[in-house]
This record gives C-alpha cells, structure tokens and sequence, in this order.
C-alpha cells in the first residue's frame, strides 16, 4: 500500500521502512542493515547532486 510523502524526511522513513520489508534478509540479528544503509545514503547523494540541496542538513532542519 503506498501513501503520500510530503517532506524529505517523510520519504527517507518510507525509503527505509520498505527497504527492509523487501529485503529482510539483508537485515542483521541485531536490526542493522549495512546494505540498506548503503543505499540509503546513495540515495540522498543522489538528490543532493540532482537538487543542489544538502539532505543531510534539511533532514536535520528543526521544522521537518
């Protein structure tokens, strides 16, 4: 079932919540995910370069 996302972090949470429903075997015993992390962090590279906005600090920004 899909939903829509309004914010960057909203797509982020969404980004990593399916990426483990999809591929729980990349999941660890302990709940990390080298690989999900990979990806995830690709593709925030991805948006920076494609946007020229710094994920990273909007994600942290105080109003998301």
């Amino acid at each position: 079932m899909s939903h829509q996302v309004h914010t960057y972090t909203e797509l982020l949470r969404q980004i990593h919540d399916d990426l483990r429903l999809q591929h729980p075997d990349w999941v660890q015993s302990n709940g990390e995910s080298p690989i999900c992390d990979f990806y995830e962090a690709r593709l925030m590279e991805l948006i920076d370069a494609l946007t020229g906005t710094d994920v990273e600090r909007v994600r942290e920004s105080p109003m998301m």
